[in-house]
């Protein structure tokens, strides 16, 4: 019976952790005890690391380890790409070396042995495509073509040059610290990717995205096929409840069959529960990024956003304050002149109140999904009127 109990309380701490880590910063979470795992998670346990280290080996050790974080934070470098292909690799030869045994079997056709290959292998090429693609940079030559292409909307974007480029920074354009370059219509530097994801690769992104998030959930189902098949095959329900006298109901073969599956099939029942966690981060993850390409935005210009709304907001509250306060004045002052009012009537009386003006998104880039769709599958400076553009 303590097996259960064990199950449930790996997934619920497993369940906090991600939670914490991908979604503390919420606000709906501010003030709570997420809010406080997801900044150790993020910042607290590194600095106390860095302190640990300081105290057991010295500085020397300390300064050596913020070097390292330097060349994996802000250089470019291969180690998550590694890191990608060992997890994919791995993952892939566990299933052969403990699964492929059992297929084909109950549920699972021996065709799955095959086309897991080539699943695998469409992912491995979306990777690749990702990584080594260029991104869309910005460089003298097109940079009068990015410019005409992407018009200044005077809000997030104006006009200016590039300080380390030395060029006119187009619209939706970034410079990259880590690839020290301009990529248009910037989203984000992956990591993963060892690239920035900018207009020409998004494509390639969004769908290295859902096919993994396919790819996990494909190998979580069949994993749970060939388990379900083998409790079937080895009439598991039928021995406990006939040679065994188990009730046959879910809360009396439950704790047994539980037992079972983890003695017997405990590398399926792992690799089930991971990739159906990976699966649920790259599907949400894969979401976001499909709704920022029907709305035409990108990560970049979402913080953009959220800074430029956060500004106006206490611009306009702290006009409205200074609006209450010329008021109050005003009226003050006006009623010096007057009979002083009753007790009752200054206690009920308000002073009046300015609304604040409401802070609007105003994207000018937004042409509809259909349109802004297109624009991700065929970059603008894929197109052939790209060319023919110059800046006035």
């Amino acid at each position: 019976m303590d097996v259960p109990w064990l199950l449930v309380a790996h997934g619920s701490v497993t369940a906090l952790v991600v939670v914490s880590f991908l979604c503390g910063q919420w606000p709906i979470f501010e003030g709570t005890f997420v809010q406080s795992i997801n900044h150790f998670l993020t910042s607290g346990a590194y600095r106390h690391f860095l302190r640990l280290v300081q105290a057991a080996c010295g500085t020397g050790a300390r300064d050596l380890v913020l070097g390292v974080e330097q060349y994996c934070c802000d250089r470019p470098n291969p180690i998550l790409q590694v890191f990608y292909v060992a997890i994919i690799g791995g993952t892939y030869f566990i299933i052969v070396q403990s699964s492929f045994k059992y297929i084909p079997g109950y549920y699972v056709s021996v065709l799955h042995r095959y086309l897991s290959i080539v699943v695998v292998s469409i992912g491995a090429i979306l990777f690749v495509l990702t990584s080594f693609s260029d991104p869309g940079t910005v460089t003298s030559e097109n940079v009068s073509q990015y410019v005409s292409a992407y018009p200044f909307d005077n809000i997030i974007y104006v006009e200016k040059e590039c300080s380390t480029c030395k060029i006119t920074r187009p619209a939706r354009a970034k410079h990259c610290r880590i690839c020290d370059r301009c990529v248009a219509r910037f989203d984000h530097h992956c990591g993963w990717m060892n690239n920035c994801i900018g207009e020409k690769n998004t494509r390639s992104f969004v769908a290295f995205l859902f096919w993994h998030f396919l790819l996990c959930l494909y190998g979580a189902t069949i994993l749970g096929f060939i388990v379900v098949g083998e409790l079937k095959d080895k009439k598991v329900v039928y021995i406990l409840t006939v040679y065994y006298g188990i009730d046959n109901s879910f809360s009396g073969l439950f704790p047994h069959i539980a037992q079972w599956l983890l003695a017997v099939h405990n590398t399926q029942i792992l690799l089930v529960v991971f990739l159906g966690i990976i699966a649920l981060l790259l599907g949400g993850f894969c979401a976001y990024h499909v709704h920022l390409c029907l709305s035409n935005t990108t990560t970049n210009e979402t913080f953009k956003w959220q800074d430029y709304i956060f500004w106006m907001k206490k611009e306009n509250a702290a006009k409205a304050s200074a609006y209450t306060l010329k008021a109050s004045i005003n009226a003050a002052s006006s009623e010096v002149q007057k009979s002083p009012p009753s007790k009752w009537k200054t206690f009920f009386s308000r002073s009046k109140t300015r609304a604040e003006e409401p802070v609007v998104k105003n994207n000018i880039y937004d042409v509809g999904w259909i349109r802004n769709l297109c624009e991700v599958m065929v970059p603008l400076s894929e197109r052939r009127s790209f060319s023919c553009k110059k800046s006035e």
